[in-house]
């Protein structure tokens, strides 16, 4: 392996910029990594590497394009692409050919990304899994990636690239980063557009990314969001966390809760101040407020489908899209005004508290790849929008990742990531 392959995203394309690194070699070594890892992940929906080869070409005959010049990056398959098929995991778009790039897609590449192909999604990034199997696992006793960020999970996880997009209605990029011992960052809702990007609930769905490090999604993100995201330098700042068990802690696993442990000392060892934060009653229902936006707004959005390609759903999609339907608009009304009584509520913690810290899921990536697991603890902090951080924290019982989730104010990315990379550095 070329040693350049473990810079982190920041220096490597800082490196091509300075022409350090050509474009075409390290985009050549990435080509070699995924097809020497390739066949028993199935990460991949799509991949053409002369097709790769030739955007690296065509950056290192002209000028530096932007900040991430050169970087090879994965496209979930749930983002138009105009060069390659978009089939949002589902035999109804097989021979789906989009004529203009998602908009988060087409800013990664004004940029200068090299996009290395599509990353595997469930259906219509909902719960019937795909392919995909999780890197960290044995391949005689395979386990799920999560779901529905499934494939960039596990290629960001095998070294396929360093960074890939994702998006979160529910727990889409926590919980395979969860699941697979990667970086998952869910920033802030609408930091990205969503525009060319197949909706399921518009009032949740969240671009993001996974990524190697804190770091690499913060310079990731930050690049196309324009917003100074990196971790702060010198002393880090004496942060005050608050311990959220959340409605749900019942369902944590004993390595889950030994994860929650782990980073809470590990982020005292910072100087961080620790204390307990028990929320409200009304934050026990917004799991079902979620399901139930979620539902709702489905079935609006796949109208169309509905009609046409009916056969074309899996059992599981077409049960959602009639829960979605079942439920009238006074229901999906009163979910929303819960979620925004919520919100302004959360928005009161942070007064007392600078981050909270949470479980990412119940435990270890499940056996098998009947299912995606279950995102329990990740659809509330998805409805409230705030910024999300999945941080691997070790390994469970059975060998396989853990880790926790770092939450922060609305609109205040910066501080969150800042948070997460002291913890990573903590561990280091």
């Amino acid at each position: 392996m070329n040693d350049f392959l473990a810079l982190s995203a920041r220096e490597l394309a800082a490196r091509m910029v300075r022409r350090e690194l050509s474009a075409e070699a390290v985009v050549s070594a990435y080509i070699e990594q995924i097809e020497a890892t390739e066949p028993g992940i199935l990460a991949r929906q799509y991949f053409d590497p002369d097709l790769a080869l030739q955007q690296a070409r065509l950056l290192d005959a002209g000028p530096a394009k932007g900040t991430l010049h050169g970087l090879p990056i994965g496209v979930k398959d749930l983002m138009d692409t105009s060069d390659m098929p978009t089939t949002y995991g589902s035999p109804i778009y097989a021979a789906h050919r989009p004529a203009m790039d998602a908009a988060c897609v087409a800013a990664a590449r004004a940029a200068g990304a090299v996009v290395m192909g599509k990353t595997v999604t469930t259906e219509f990034a909902t719960f019937q899994p795909g392919v995909t199997r999780n890197p960290r696992a044995p391949a005689d006793a395979p386990r799920t990636p999560g779901g529905s960020s499934s494939g960039s999970a596990a290629a960001v996880a095998a070294g396929m690239v360093p960074i890939a997009f994702g998006t979160q209605t529910a727990g889409s990029i926590v919980r395979p980063a969860a699941y697979c011992g990667v970086v998952g960052y869910k920033p802030t809702y609408g930091t990205l557009p969503s525009a060319g990007i197949k909706s399921l609930a518009p009032s949740l769905d969240t671009v993001g990314a996974l990524a190697r490090t804190v770091d690499d999604a913060a310079f990731f993100i930050g690049s196309l969001a324009r917003l100074p995201l990196a971790p702060p330098a010198g002393q880090a700042v004496r942060l005050r966390v608050g311990i959220c068990r959340t409605p749900h802690w019942r369902r944590a696993s004993d390595d889950s809760r030994r994860a929650l442990d782990d980073a809470a000392r590990f982020l005292e060892s910072q100087g961080a101040v620790l204390g307990d934060l028990v929320l409200p009653g009304v934050f026990d229902e917004l799991t079902q407020a979620q399901i139930d936006i979620m539902a709702y707004e489905a079935a609006a959005a796949f109208a169309p489908e509905m009609r046409v390609h009916r056969e074309g759903f899996s059992s599981a999609f077409a049960a959602l899209l009639a829960a979605g339907s079942s439920i009238d608009g006074s229901g999906y009304f009163t979910a929303q005004a819960l979620a925004a009584a919520a919100r302004r509520t959360f928005e009161a913690v942070f007064d007392t508290v600078d981050i909270v810290l949470a479980p990412s899921a119940e435990g270890e990536a499940p056996a098998g790849l009947a299912a995606t697991g279950d995102p329990i603890f990740n659809r509330m902090w998805t409805l409230l929008g705030n910024p999300c951080v999945h941080v691997p924290i070790g390994m469970g019982g059975h060998g396989m990742p853990v880790g926790v989730t770092l939450i922060g104010p609305l609109r205040d990315d910066a501080r969150v990531l800042a948070a997460a990379h002291a913890l990573e550095r903590s561990m280091a």
